[in-house]
């Protein structure tokens, strides 16, 4: 009776050792398979006997094996078990995947447990991996990120023109008004909007001045080096931080944006639109308290533009002492 008992849980725990839901393989010292269960099987289509006594690298050469060492050798010197998880590692071993609902994942996510199996001597003679195919919280947490970081580039950026928006460009202006002042640099900053926009709406309907708004957006990535900072301010008013950028690269750069957009006539419904901008430029001083002084400066002498001619450019160390 007793044998017969015996002979049952052997049998049951075969049973559960092929048809569980994870990997399990064993390896000895020299990195052969020893043990490779139904999930193994099922997932590489490799039978335990074309597995058996292999060399695991021979079998899987897609293995980083330096990277797998490191995980197991600490498990064999020192008994300790070691885990990976998929954020480090995506997988041990590349298995398609099978479930429909995370089918958008290309390959099987995987997170693995390394464990020490002793002989009668009390030392480490094989290390079991058991392998966890966690594909469906990967999938979930790469979604929520990926939408995250969508909601998050929709609350910085102006949904008609795709610039920052005016909240976000000007804490960036904060951050730079207090890199500059820390460390005695000259960026700049420029404010600009479209003569007589008015009448762009007033003549050819608001869709049309969306569509000129959105040209000028245009307009001013062609001339924006890396490092810029463009935004919508509101209305038909941009703004744009120039970094490490001194009072005569700021006029150079407005005025070669101011000709680009009186020279590139936007397009709606095969009418031309063709705009002017007036620009106020603002030197960074150790003068403005903080970042709102520097707008204000540049504020200033956009509005010196305008009132004196318009499609021009202004900076405000040149007209500070007229106001």
């Amino acid at each position: 009776m007793a044998a017969d008992l015996d002979m049952n849980e052997i049998h049951w725990l075969m049973d559960m050792f092929n048809t569980v839901d994870v990997g399990l393989v064993v390896l000895d010292r020299e990195y052969k398979v020893c043990v490779w269960n139904g999930f193994m099987e099922n997932h590489s289509g490799l039978l335990p006997s074309a597995v058996k006594n292999k060399d695991l690298f021979d079998l899987f050469p897609a293995i980083d094996e330096k990277w797998f060492r490191s995980k197991s050798e600490p498990v064999f010197v020192l008994k300790n078990r070691s885990f990976t998880i998929w954020e480090q590692q995506p997988y041990i071993f590349r298995f398609k995947n099978y479930r429909p609902i995370t089918g958008k994942a290309e390959y099987m996510y995987q997170n693995a447990t390394f464990i020490p199996l002793t002989n009668i001597r009390a030392e480490v003679s094989h290390i079991c991996i058991i392998l966890y195919d966690v594909t469906d919280i990967a999938v979930n947490k790469k979604e929520l990120e990926e939408l995250n970081k969508r909601l998050e580039q929709v609350s910085q950026t102006d949904g008609l023109t795709t610039l920052y928006n005016r909240g976000y460009w000007e804490s960036m202006l904060k951050q730079e008004y207090l890199r500059t002042k820390r460390n005695a640099g000259c960026s700049s900053l420029l404010m600009f909007d479209i003569d007589h926009f008015k009448k762009v709406n007033d003549k050819h309907g608001h869709s049309c001045g969306d569509e000129a708004l959105r040209h000028i957006a245009k307009l001013l990535r062609t001339t924006l080096r890396e490092t810029d900072i463009a935004g919508r301010y509101g209305g038909e008013e941009f703004v744009l931080t120039l970094l490490d950028t001194d009072k005569q690269g700021a006029e150079i750069f407005a005025e070669r944006l101011r000709v680009l957009i009186e020279s590139s006539p936007a397009f709606y419904k095969n009418v031309e639109i063709k705009m002017t901008i007036s620009i106020g430029v603002a030197c960074f001083s150790n003068e403005f308290k903080d970042h709102e002084r520097w707008i204000e400066a540049a504020d200033r002498a956009l509005y010196f533009s305008k009132n004196n001619g318009r499609n021009k450019v202004t900076v405000f160390d040149d007209i500070k002492n007229d106001a």
